[in-house]
């Protein structure tokens, strides 16, 4: 299987990413990169996804921008006293997978001019988690659209408990594939994850 690069996008902030990216970094035995972390440095998501993975293949990258503040990435930058720039959040290299996880939604600023869009190379493939809230179907929908507007390969995860209504109609208005749901577990750990793993490898 050649080397792929996974880019995984939410909706939103808070819908499951850290998670999903847990999981298809472990299906894959892939190595993981977070370009931008906002705020909890003490434990950040490269933290979380190392806590849940069980495999011994997979290297952390360093994040290009660790900031302070838990806010979008252009205003906590700017309390840092640094501005982002694209050119700077060079993709790490290496010879495995790579599973990206990017930081909020799609179009969260990084500086005046560019959002997290701008990070996602065309080679990439995209993961989209969508969680059901009202609104997530308008959110779900203008993610996956942006994104096929711009060529990419996309596909969804769904995460939380199921939502037929709102999953069938997400389902026919994108026509993408589903990789599979993270149902809503008491918790995660490295077997909850370990068990997603073997189940959504083979749709990735």
């Amino acid at each position: 299987m050649k080397q792929q690069k996974y880019f995984i996008t939410g909706i939103s902030t808070e819908v499951g990413k850290t998670v999903a990216s847990a999981i298809i970094t472990e299906a894959l035995e892939a190595d993981y990169w977070k370009p931008i972390q906002s705020g909890d440095l003490e434990y950040s998501d490269t933290h979380k996804v190392k806590k849940l993975i069980s495999n011994s293949k997979t290297v952390f990258h360093p994040n290009s921008y660790a900031l302070k503040t838990p806010m979008s990435p252009h205003a906590a930058a700017e309390i840092d006293g640094i501005t982002i720039e694209i050119d700077n959040t060079k993709e790490p290299s290496t010879k495995n997978h790579l599973v990206i996880e990017g930081a909020g939604g799609l179009l969260v600023p990084l500086n005046d001019k560019n959002t997290l869009l701008d990070v996602i190379k065309p080679d990439y493939k995209v993961i989209v988690v969508s969680r059901h809230y009202l609104g997530s179907i308008n959110h779900t929908l203008l993610t996956v659209n942006l994104l096929k507007e711009k060529g990419f390969d996309v596909s969804l995860v769904f995460s939380g408990n199921e939502h037929k209504t709102t999953e069938d109609i997400i389902k026919k208005m994108t026509t993408v594939p589903v990789i599979g749901r993270i149902e809503e577990e008491p918790y995660f750990d490295k077997n909850v994850i370990k068990e997603y793993a073997d189940k959504f490898k083979e749709n990735l």
